[in-house]
């Protein structure tokens, strides 16, 4: 895969940098590129760096079932890869690491035992895999990697000229009228293409023609759809699967159905029959939050500070983790996004496109943040950004 520009990774070499550095913990939805960021890490910002992949050989959890000493461990690991291991300038990388549940419990004893080596630890599904295992709470550092923003999207482009003009420009002064119509166009590429890595790149290849480019990024998107589906069923159980895949699609079949600017508040009618309420939906809604293959948004009912204290358990938007599939799900042709002319699924991508900058923030926080654009608020059902 060509190399993506991902803007966590400066936060990575931040962590290398911390005198009271933990082992590092990278989570994230399956397929957002958590594999290929610790690849890239290594090679810029370290002298070596050894990966190991639970799920590639499962022969690797054998090292960790008996003695989780951080000597110990890495005098096994460097049996198995049959290289050194120097504790003050590599790296060892364990990725995949729910598939290995003694794996993460050893980061509590690297943090303890052995905090001058560095350890990044990568995995998914992590929110739901783990359940029964020691998690090595304050014991490591936690970074989130979502899918690529629209900014990674135009570097992935080789579109820099045009995103430095957007960063350089001074607000309320004329903007380029050329500027503006490739990073609309750029835009609309984005809302059919998303931001998961591979659909990214199925799109440079065969951008030159663009009837050809969407078409292979919707093959690549229904692909991965059916790896998730794959993943809820052997995940979460027999008993729990359909209800999970039904909610899922349930997410993008509700915005479809309702034909106002704005994301509705998620429902529980009519997905499963003779279930309509949210306390039978909760396990398979929280199943697909811990997953990361939605992204829950509670709705403020009041304008008074602290916001939290006037949601509700039972009143929230959903959405999908990436805005790529959300059109694949829906079935959205992408001429159509192309052509601007997708009714009231304009609000439904916008709000989308925000929505990881999910967080209620305090007044304060509302006053000094930046990002507070980039993110929807809520209150009565109504986007307070926009």
């Amino acid at each position: 895969m060509q190399i993506m520009r991902r803007n966590l990774l400066p936060k990575l070499t931040a962590w290398k940098e911390k005198k009271d550095r933990k082992p590092l913990l990278l989570q994230g939805a399956r397929q957002v590129g958590k594999t290929t960021l610790l690849h890239q890490f290594g090679k810029k910002c370290y002298q070596a760096y050894h990966m190991l992949n639970f799920e590639k050989d499962s022969r690797l959890a054998e090292l960790f079932e008996e003695n989780l000493d951080p000597n110990h461990l890495i005098r096994e690991i460097e049996l198995y890869l049959k290289t050194p291991i120097h504790r003050d300038s590599d790296l060892l990388i364990l990725d995949e690491i729910q598939a290995c549940p003694r794996a993460l419990t050893s980061l509590k004893y690297f943090a303890e035992d052995s905090p001058r080596l560095h350890v990044a630890a990568a995995g998914s599904l992590l929110g739901v895999y783990l359940g029964p295992v020691s998690f090595p709470v304050g014991k490591v550092d936690v970074l989130t990697l979502y899918p690529m923003d629209f900014e990674e999207f135009l570097l992935a482009l080789d579109e820099k000229q045009l995103l430095d003009y957007m960063h350089s420009h001074a607000p309320g002064s004329a903007f380029s009228e050329i500027a503006h119509k490739r990073l609309f166009e750029r835009l609309l590429h984005y809302f059919i293409a998303g931001g998961l890595p591979e659909v990214v790149k199925t799109f440079c290849d065969y951008q030159e023609s663009h009837f050809t480019a969407f078409e292979k990024v919707r093959e690549k998107q229904n692909d991965l759809i059916t790896t998730y589906l794959g993943d809820i069923a052997k995940h979460s159980g027999k008993a729990n699967a359909m209800h999970i895949s039904r909610v899922w699609q349930a997410v993008a079949a509700q915005l479809a159905a309702t034909h106002d600017a704005s994301a509705p508040k998620f429902t529980f009618k009519g997905i499963i029959p003779g279930i309509d309420r949210y306390s039978r939906l909760a396990n398979a809604i929280d199943w697909l939050e811990a997953a990361r293959l939605v992204l829950k948004v509670p709705i403020v009912n009041a304008g008074h500070l602290p916001f939290m204290a006037h949601t509700s358990e039972s009143a929230f938007k959903l959405f999908l983790f990436d805005v790529g599939l959300l059109g694949a799900m829906a079935k959205i042709p992408p001429e159509v996004i192309l052509k601007y002319d997708y009714g009231s699924y304009k609000g439904y991508f916008a709000e989308k496109y925000h929505s990881p900058y999910r967080i209620i923030l305090s007044a304060h926080n509302f006053a000094q943040t930046p990002s507070i654009r980039y993110f929807p608020l809520y209150w009565a059902g109504k986007n307070l950004t926009e």
